[in-house]
């Protein structure tokens, strides 16, 4: 199955509410995801606030060009998970 996130809301400065199409909804945190020259301005609240879901790639993603595939945010949660116990 090809993952697809089908619902995303703002929950944070950095932070998002997401359900997957496997099943999994949690509240995660990006800033770890959010590196390099064109996730910088993501790292302003204001920028962060103004993702969209692509409806044909069900990705997260910016006007600025920036994305996040639906594996990477969905690994992050397991990490938390992990951690959390």
């Amino acid at each position: 199955m090809i993952l697809h996130i089908l619902e995303a809301e703002l929950a944070g400065p950095s932070s998002l509410s997401v359900r997957f199409n496997d099943g999994c909804s949690a509240t995660v945190d990006l800033r770890p995801l959010l590196t390099g020259p064109i996730f910088l301005p993501l790292l302003d609240p204001t920028a962060f606030a103004k993702f969209a879901l692509d409806p044909v790639c069900k990705t997260v993603c910016w006007p600025n060009g920036a994305d996040l595939a639906p594996e990477a945010i969905r690994s992050l949660i397991q990490v938390e998970q992990e951690v959390g116990g």
